[in-house]
């Protein structure tokens, strides 16, 4: 489960890293030529939505390959189901269903790794409480 977990997640990262660097680095109107929707959005969206598909990326990384506040690594793929359910809407608004059944398919993959983490995380033994956790005790 987790080698599967793994996979996704890079699959996912590079996905999003690669798609959110292209909304922050290019003009809008070069990416529109390829992304119709974004006409239909105002300019500063893109670039907002480009940088929170590349944090998306690096949640779904870091946070798990360091054992650093691991619950960011499910929170991520959550964010990325959140956002494909809003661009599966705008895709089907306008009438664009092979890029909705991609959305899906990504959301779908979102859903799984979100799903997995969460439990892997569930199952995890209890650790020892941090130290910082106990400084009401000290007088």
């Amino acid at each position: 489960m987790k080698i599967l977990l793994w996979i996704l997640q890079v699959a996912l990262a590079l996905f999003f890293a690669n798609a959110g660097f292209a909304k922050v680095s290019q003009p809008i109107g070069t990416l529109a030529d390829t992304m119709t929707w974004i006409e239909y959005f105002p300019s500063g969206t893109v670039p907002i939505l480009g940088a929170l598909e590349m944090l998306a990326a690096i949640g779904l990384i870091l946070p798990a390959a360091f054992g650093i506040v691991e619950i960011l690594t499910p929170l991520a793929a959550t964010g990325l189901v959140l956002m494909m359910i809003g661009a599966a809407i705008t895709h089907a608004t306008l009438s664009e269903w092979p890029a909705v059944g991609l959305t899906v398919v990504i959301a779908a993959i979102a859903a799984f790794t979100a799903w997995g983490r969460f439990r892997l995380l569930r199952q995890r033994k209890p650790e020892t409480v941090p130290a910082a956790a106990n400084l009401s005790d000290r007088s």
